[in-house]
């Protein structure tokens, strides 16, 4: 079931990987130039929404009122002073506020009988005065600026409406200069307008803030990331949204309308695209791979957990098997005795001592069963209770030994005890658990000793612990089974273990006892050669965690419902 369905799994989920990764293979060759058209996208409207803010402030205050210029000719009047009304100008230019202007100016061409006579006045903004005294090559940048439009002053042309807009004169990088003609309700143009620009003004007031709080928006996982620069036509850096190494930007886009010597660049701080992409294409490739994995685990785990559940509902099945052999036995074994006694038929007092003996053993063997049963119960509820007192383990073993010699004796067994020739130190123990404990040892040995019929009991003392030993001289057990024997219900792979019942809990049971007690079991085996099985004990002065005899409850934490009990061998 497991490989069938993993081989249901496996196959489906390996064709999407494929097609996935066929899919990313492709979307990593293509998501490079669709991030650099992206970024294309951003710097355009960036670019734009400054340019359309800035154009605006721009026009506002070159839009000066008609009124204002005195282009007519013949005019015999004409006169510097007069040809444009500077109180009108001035209004004008202290009510339209604008920092990007250094320097504001107004033409006209007029003159006493032809128009050849240029006047071109200048306002300084800082200053409020039109007292600012130009430089030469001012004066002739703001004259080269507005050559075309006085041109159409003197045929009196009439613009197109679509004609009349901002003009860019940036023939000299020193002195950017926006023009606008001045037109009349008749649609001639009347004058000239115009500005110097002030760089860095253009910079901090307009593209720094339109830059940095458009970056959250458009990049909102990696805005952090973004760099976006500012640069001139032979590369000179002009702005940075933040400090950077290397190359100045990977995707640039040209400033239109005005500053077109300028670049508006973008790049990332860590990665190029085909980085980038690469790492979009690890991660959803190992995302996949990850989730398909889980999946996979997630599957297999549900098909173990069904597994073992079928093994567990056929060992429990097992267990009442041979539960029900273990009581039909000895009852069986304790009627037919009973009946003959009952019945007078056996009336040879040896005879009647012997049938005695056979029931008591008997009993005891079921109620050992029994008792058996009912501490694994306990233990699987998280009741099993323990009387701890000081105790002599030599008295404890031997008085087990001897309430377990008549069994042995019908058995053919015979017990062989080695001691040391020393008094073993006095344990904190609960006597009736430990020798539970150790009956159910014996009980193992005797099924699993085959024709060898001698079972040796070794008491001794080393490092503050007493160890009894069991060993038998029987089947043995594998090594790679070792582990599972305390594993409820668990019996190993030897054929010749299930010739033999048993109610599967005797070795569970031992564990939890012995480690209530803050012992621990070990198993030395070999296959076919026998098993020894020891149980260590601390002696009373080395057990400190128990400050007081008679303690109760002891080892519930341990077990509970999550103990991992087993089965003998």
């Amino acid at each position: 079931m497991l490989w069938v369905g993993m081989v249901a799994v496996t196959i489906p989920l390996a064709t999407h990987l494929w097609l996935q990764y066929q899919s990313l293979s492709e979307l990593q060759s293509t998501l490079p130039h669709a991030r650099r058209a992206y970024m294309r996208k951003y710097l355009s409207l960036v670019i734009d929404k400054v340019i359309a803010n800035y154009e605006s402030k721009a026009d506002a205050i070159l839009d000066l009122p008609p009124k204002a210029f005195n282009h007519t000719y013949p005019n015999p009047d004409y006169s510097p002073m007069t040809a444009i009304d500077l109180s009108m100008v001035y209004d004008h230019f202290t009510s339209h506020q604008f920092r990007g202007a250094r320097l504001l100016f107004a033409g006209v061409i007029s003159g006493p009988k032809d128009p050849t006579y240029v006047t071109v006045r200048f306002f300084d903004p800082i200053a409020c005065t039109f007292r600012y005294r130009p430089t030469m090559d001012e004066r002739g940048a703001a004259h080269s600026a507005s050559a075309n439009w006085m041109a159409m002053i003197m045929v009196e042309s009439k613009p197109s409406p679509k004609s009349i807009k901002l003009t860019v004169d940036e023939r000299d990088p020193r002195y950017r200069i926006i023009v606008k003609p001045i037109v009349n309700e008749s649609g001639n143009v009347v004058g000239v307008a115009g500005m110097f620009l002030k760089d860095e003004v253009f910079i901090q007031d307009y593209l720094a803030p339109a830059v940095q709080g458009s970056l959250a928006g458009s990049f909102p996982d990696e805005h952090r990331d973004v760099i976006v620069t500012l640069t001139s036509n032979d590369e000179k850096l002009l702005y940075s949204n933040q400090k950077f190494e290397g190359k100045t930007y990977e995707v640039g886009w040209p400033m239109p309308f005005i500053y077109s010597d300028w670049f508006l660049g973008i790049r990332m701080q860590k990665m190029t695209e085909e980085q980038w992409s690469q790492r979009y294409f690890i991660t959803n490739l190992s995302f996949s791979l990850l989730t398909s994995l889980v999946l996979i685990g997630g599957i297999v785990l549900a098909l173990r957990t069904a597994s073992r559940s079928m093994k567990l509902s056929q060992m429990k099945a097992d267990f009442v098997s041979n539960v029900s052999h273990e009581l039909r036995t000895p009852l069986a074994s304790i009627r037919v005795f009973g009946e003959f006694l009952k019945l007078g038929r056996v009336r040879d007092a040896h005879k009647i001592h012997e049938y005695g003996e056979y029931i008591e053993t008997e009993s005891r063997r079921l109620t050992q069963l029994i008792n058996n049963i009912l501490d694994f119960s306990k233990i699987e509820s998280g009741q099993k209770t323990y009387q701890f007192e000081e105790a002599d383990i030599e008295q404890v073993v031997t008085d087990t030994l001897k309430t377990f010699e008549i069994m042995l004796e019908q058995n053919g067994f015979r017990i062989e005890l080695e001691k040391q020739a020393r008094n073993l130190p006095k344990v904190i123990i609960d006597s009736n658990a430990i020798a539970q404990a150790f009956i159910n040892l014996l009980d193992n040995a005797v099924k699993y000793s085959g024709e060898a019929k001698v079972i040796k009991v070794r008491l001794s003392h080393n490092d503050g612990f007493i160890t009894i030993s069991v060993s038998d001289h029987g089947i043995g057990i594998a090594k790679e089974e070792i582990e599972k024997v305390f594993e409820k219900f668990y019996r190993v792979g030897n054929s010749l273990v299930h010739d033999v019942k048993g109610s599967g809990l005797g070795l569970s049971i031992v564990k939890h006892i012995v480690e209530a007690h803050d012992g621990s079991v070990t198993i030395d085996s070999e296959p076919g050669s026998g098993t020894t099985f020891s149980i260590h004990l601390p002696c009373s002065d080395s057990q400190t965690s128990r400050s007081q005899p008679n303690q109760t409850n002891r080892g519930d934490a341990y077990l509970g419902h999550g103990l991992p009990i087993g089965d003998n061998t």
